[in-house]
């Protein structure tokens, strides 16, 4: 019959687009057309006969009437979650006569769907199977359950939710959809979560074990059912019997951060810290079985670890929201301790995202040129041969752009740890954390200089491997006193091993000297070149050392060539006197009388003019 993925199905469609209004409207539609199918609608304009109660039989023959029951209940649901909606952004509580019609709607699509159930019931008559009845029985838990939460009659509100979880916990496995756990993680969950709270029961009580607490035992049948399709799901766990332990085996009840032991008091987060270390230990032991595990294969195994250390901080973060909500101070006891629980968390969360990186990147964190880890797998000796096989300059420089790539992100995962509540005061692990950045530094700088030498850019990778160097000794001095010493099998996290950093200090320190030497090559080829293609004689080039030797047969150019020679310039202006040139004032000549001797030359005959006399008149 279906009834779960009916409903679920239909509330998807129309609250994806639209909300709750559009949700009610479409089930009056929905209901008509119902209705007009079976015959039992009622004429326009006609006069309303009340119609016979549908039977069980009725069902059987028909899942048209199972269809209408159920349509006849969501649009009173629909219709309460409706006027629900539209009063949730006043200030004040919903009261009056808007919270009793939200109720009695409520209440109506309850009694609607019981009567479902117990038609339901009546296997002989209805054809309903196990399951029909258990879905029938989980939908009417789960309004009655809406129902009890708007009166707040918080216990039956935990105990009709907890018959529904239940209820669909043990139908989950049987159907290859996740609509059951949908329906459980976003609908029934929380509700139980709030309605434990305001009915006083601890935090430190996950959902699953409050949800067995409140089930109802009494009913054998139901029990029994339960029991055919999953016999441990009602059976309580050791953890469950101790007071104030959280409902999960091996679930932590402590973490500790930088010498301080907070208690854990959300069940949420202990649950998720327990599946972090299932998870963790799942990895230690994929790293210890000494096969050759491909980097896709390990980093799925880390992807593991990060979504539990996610789903921490996600409870984390959610447990101080809901402390907010309430009007806790910030001063509190109980939001310190979760503050601090969720630097831990987080902090872990990075560690692992940043071990992630660092597997990616290869051995010794990609220290080596040829440390790119195989992308598929291959025996031992085929690796060799892969090892020893030269590949193009081409190739190996995208290598080392996907390593500076994963040295980016590890250095913007380190950054983000700064910006965790209370890092910012902690001197000690800033300056861990200043030393770490400085590693992956150096190693970034380290393949970016590669990445010069590839192309015959050895200066530049002179310098480069120089900075790596540089970052490489200040991150040294201060990991070397305070770095870990983890077995060779441990995962990666944060945590920079002794061997790790003694490694890339001696390999940095080779790597300068092998640079410097190339440069000095480079040099010397360089003029060499330039000797063989020069025919400058030694006379010229007294002022250079002759750092490659002396060539006595190029002392002098003989024979000796006719050549321009800088002499001290001649200044001869002789046109100065005879040239205008602009802004130069003409001056007017003063008329004075001729002196006697003067006179006496003008009478004079006119002499001869031209060279040495000749040619003159």
């Amino acid at each position: 019959m279906d009834i779960t993925t009916f409903v679920v199905a239909a509330r998807n469609q129309a609250l994806l687009y639209g909300d709750y209004s559009t949700y009610h409207s479409q089930l009056a539609k929905k209901l008509h057309n119902c209705r007009k199918k079976l015959g039992v609608v009622t004429k326009n304009r006609g006069k309303f006969t009340n119609k016979s109660p549908i039977t069980a039989t009725q069902i059987s023959e028909n899942h048209e009437y199972l269809h209408l029951l159920l349509l006849t209940a969501e649009r009173d649901w629909a219709q309460a979650m409706r006027y629900k909606a539209i009063h949730a952004t006043d200030t004040k509580s919903i009261a009056g006569r808007t919270r009793s019609h939200i109720i009695s709607r409520l209440d109506k699509g309850a009694r609607t769907a019981n009567l479902l159930v117990t038609l339901l019931s009546d296997t002989s008559a209805s054809g309903a199977s196990p399951v029909d009845l258990l879905e029938a029985r989980a939908y009417a838990s789960m309004v009655k359950g809406a129902t009890e939460f708007e009166k707040q009659h918080w216990e039956s509100c935990v105990q009709s939710y907890a018959t529904a979880r239940i209820i669909y916990t043990a139908l989950a496995p049987s159907f290859k959809s996740d609509t059951f756990k949908d329906l459980i993680s976003e609908t029934i969950d929380p509700s139980i979560r709030y309605a434990a709270y305001q009915n006083k029961i601890p935090r430190t009580l996950a959902i699953p074990t409050i949800a067995r607490k409140a089930f109802p035992v009494s009913d054998s049948s139901l029990v029994e059912q339960i029991n055919s399709l999953d016999s441990n799901l009602l059976k309580q766990s050791g953890s469950d019997a101790q007071q104030g332990q959280v409902g999960a085996p091996n679930a932590p009840q402590t973490i500790n951060w930088r010498s301080r032991e907070v208690k854990i008091e959300d069940a949420a987060i202990a649950l998720a810290l327990a599946a972090g270390d299932a998870a963790t230990k799942t990895l230690t032991d994929k790293l210890s079985s000494g096969e050759v595990v491909l980097p896709k294969e390990m980093a799925a195994a880390y992807d593991d670890v990060l979504i539990a250390s996610q789903d921490a901080a996600d409870a984390t973060k959610h447990a101080i929201d809901e402390l907010k909500e309430e009007g806790v101070a910030q001063s509190d006891a109980r939001i310190q301790s979760l503050q601090i629980t969720r630097t831990a968390v987080n902090y872990r969360m990075i560690s692992w995202r940043i071990g992630r990186n660092r597997v990616l990147s290869g051995e010794h964190d990609g220290a080596l040129l040829d440390s790119a880890p195989n992308t598929t797998r291959k025996s031992k000796k085929e690796i060799t041969a892969h090892k020893t096989k030269t590949e193009t300059p081409g190739r190996q420089i995208a290598r080392l752009r996907e390593k500076v790539v994963l040295y980016d992100s590890t250095l913007q995962s380190l950054e983000s740890i700064r910006e965790l509540p209370g890092v910012a005061m902690d001197e000690d692990l800033l300056a861990k954390l200043e030393a770490t950045a400085k590693y992956f530094q150096a190693l970034k700088s380290l393949s970016v200089a590669r990445s010069h030498s590839l192309i015959d850019q050895s200066l530049n990778a002179l310098v480069l491997t120089k900075h790596a160097f540089d970052q490489g000794q200040q991150a040294a001095s201060v990991l070397a006193s305070n770095a870990a010493t983890p077995s060779k099998t441990a995962p990666l996290d944060i945590e920079i091993r002794k061997d790790d950093i003694s490694f890339l200090q001696d390999l940095l320190r080779g790597e300068v000297q092998r640079a410097r030497a190339i440069v000095e090559i480079d040099n010397l080829r360089n003029k060499s070149g330039s000797k063989a293609v020069t025919t400058t004689p030694l006379v010229e080039k007294l002022a250079e050392y002759p750092a490659g030797g002396v060539d006595l047969e190029n002392l002098v150019s003989y024979p000796p060539k006719i050549e321009p020679i800088p002499v001290k310039p001649l200044f001869f202006d002789v046109a100065w006197n005879y040239i205008d040139y602009p802004g130069k004032a003409e001056a007017a000549p003063a008329k004075v009388a001729p002196a006697p001797a003067q006179a006496a030359a003008q009478s004079a005959p006119a002499q001869k003019k031209g060279w040495f006399g000749f040619g003159g008149r």
